[in-house]
């Protein structure tokens, strides 16, 4: 039987599987959206219970991966309405949540590190909805009509918030560098 067979009849097993397959591609999703890592973590949680519960409503059995998707952003949507205390605490770093990838020579893992927290830390800049696009397109790889079924926007609108967030994310990134540049001129 299937695994969608089996999250159908309940089995828990097949629950296991799914989150074992999607979850680190879920988290990383989260984790962009909503910026702070527990809430990320809590996101995901809510999210697989709720395919768990609701799983007669996947019509294509193939489409598991991008619907997983879709309540994820949805469950990240909620969770930017809610106000929360731990948004005035200082979120993690990318590379935190994306372990597990080993880099070369102390070197390059420095300058991998210095990348990531400059790009993560752009990416939490910007406005919910540049992030949600930028998000969906470069980190999970979705089509800007995926991203426009998914968001229920025209696929011009999310080519415009692609453009104007990558657009974002450079300047923040070439500002950071030139303060970078100075800082270093006068130490």
């Amino acid at each position: 039987m299937d695994v969608i067979g089996r999250l159908k009849q309940k089995d828990e097993a097949a629950l296991q599987w799914i989150m074992r397959q999607f979850g680190d591609e879920l988290l990383r999703t989260a984790f962009l959206l909503l910026r702070d890592r527990y809430d990320a973590e809590e996101a995901v949680q809510d999210s697989f219970i709720q395919a768990f519960r609701h799983i007669e409503q996947l019509q294509d059995e193939s489409k598991l991966r991008n619907w997983l998707i879709r309540i994820v952003v949805n469950r990240c949507r909620m969770k930017q309405r809610a106000w929360s205390w731990r948004r005035f605490l200082p979120s993690p770093r990318m590379e935190e949540m994306m372990g597990g990838f080993p880099t070369p020579g102390p070197e390059e893992k420095l300058l991998t590190k210095w990348r990531n927290e400059g790009l993560s830390q752009a990416i939490h800049r910007l406005k919910y909805i540049y992030r949600e696009s930028i998000t969906l397109y470069y980190f999970n790889e979705m089509s800007v009509s995926d991203i426009a079924g998914y968001l229920q926007l025209s696929e011009n609108t999310v080519k415009a918030r692609l453009a104007r967030g990558r657009q974002q994310l450079q300047q923040m990134l070439e500002q950071e560098e030139l303060d970078a540049k100075n800082r270093t001129a006068f130490d």
